[in-house]
Parts: C-alpha cells; structure tokens; sequence
C-alpha cells in the first residue's frame, strides 16, 4: 500500500501581484510610491507606538521616511499599495503582498502599518479585505498567510477576526530592531476562503452600519450565521 502523500491539487503556476490600483467602497489602494510620502508623514505623527512592532519606523524626519518608501516601493520581495480612505481622501497607510510562492499558490499579506486616524475603520478592514480577495479570488492563490510578533496581541486580534487560522509560533524565528522575535502564523487556505470572503463582505454591507458609525453585528456573529 503506497504512503499518504496528500491530495492532488491543481499545479499551474499563479500569477505575480500587478502593481495596480484597486478600489473599494471606503479604501483606495494605490502602488506605493515615493509620492505618498508626505501625507504618509502627516498620517505617522503622535502615532511612534505604531511602530513598535515592525522592522521600520518611526522616523525621524520626512526625508527619512520618504528614503524607506522609495526603497520599499521598489522591492522585489513586496508588492506594497498606499492607502487612501475615501472618507478622508488622505493616504494614512501602506500594505503589501509578500513572500509570493506562485508554483505553490501561497501568498502573505503583511508589512501592514495604518496611522492612529486609520486603525480600526471601515477603511482598515477593507483595505485587508481586498487584497485578500485579490490574491484569492483574481489570482487564485489558494493559501493566505499571516505572520506577525507572539507578543503583538492587536495583530493577532486582527488576523482573527478575518478568519484567518493559528498554525504555531516559531521561536526565535527573528531579529527585529536588536529584540528576538517569535513568530506566530496564521492561515486560510482552499475552501475556508469563500466563508470568510462572506462575512467580510457582510461586515463592510453600508447597512451593517448604524448612524453612528458602529457595527450592527461584528465579522465573528456573521461568519457562525453563514450557511
């Protein structure tokens, strides 16, 4: 009898992210550039905590942070897109796809840094919602990846709330600004995309909103009443 070797899948390689805009309801994403810079500047100010988790920032002048995003806009290893809130047409945030495997259909999202006016908005979750739903739906990766800090509970909130799975924590895994960094991954991958696909399209709907601006129902009531 012939060992398990996991189900056969289909094998065409997936296609390279195109650096392009891509437009939502509350969220525009534009490729990154060096242009973005100085709203991206206004965005960071009083937000240093912002950083704390990430290989970057917070930066000490405009001309510093403008050195980074030409660099980073430019790589070959991230395909990052600005974000500009519709509501406030000011770009108040970046994010990327990364560590692209396409003969392998896997796909991060991640380098994911919103200014304080941005976090936890509908222009937030959107913006990681549709490049989600890029790399699932229009290039047809079948495994979403996130990766963030053991230590950094807000990401590890947010990668929960997506729908997104906790595979393990690598210890040790990095060095990030002098500090050893364990890793914890997260996942969703082939059929557990289209569910959590729904309930963020549920959670976005305008009429899951009230007047005020709250939610009616969060991502986690919508994903456990979804057929």
């Amino acid at each position: 009898m012939p060992p398990p070797i996991g189900p056969t899948v289909e094998t065409t390689p997936r296609p390279l992210p195109p650096r392009v805009p891509i437009r939502g309801k509350y969220a525009v994403l534009e490729p990154l550039h060096v242009r973005h810079a100085p709203e991206l500047w206004r965005a960071a100010q009083g937000g240093d905590e912002s950083w704390a988790y990430l290989g970057q920032g917070p930066f000490p002048s405009l001309e510093a942070m403008s050195r980074y995003i030409g660099d980073f806009a430019s790589s070959f290893d991230y395909v990052p897109w600005a974000v500009r809130p519709v509501a406030t047409g000011e770009v108040s945030g970046w994010l990327a796809l990364l560590d692209i495997q396409p003969k392998h259909a896997s796909i991060e999202l991640g380098s994911i840094w919103f200014g304080p006016a941005m976090q936890r908005t509908r222009a937030s979750t959107e913006a990681m919602f549709l490049l989600l739903r890029h790399a699932a739906d229009d290039l047809g990766y079948r495994r979403l990846v996130w990766k963030c800090n053991a230590l950094n509970a807000p990401s590890k909130r947010a990668a929960e709330r997506l729908g997104f799975t906790y595979e393990g924590t690598l210890r040790a895994h990095m060095v990030v600004k002098g500090h050893l960094r364990d890793t914890a991954w997260y996942s969703i991958v082939g059929d557990e995309w289209p569910r959590c696909r729904d309930a963020l399209l549920g959670w976005l709907a305008p009429d899951n909103f009230g007047t005020d601006g709250t939610a009616k129902r969060g991502l986690a009531e919508i994903r456990a009443n979804l057929p």
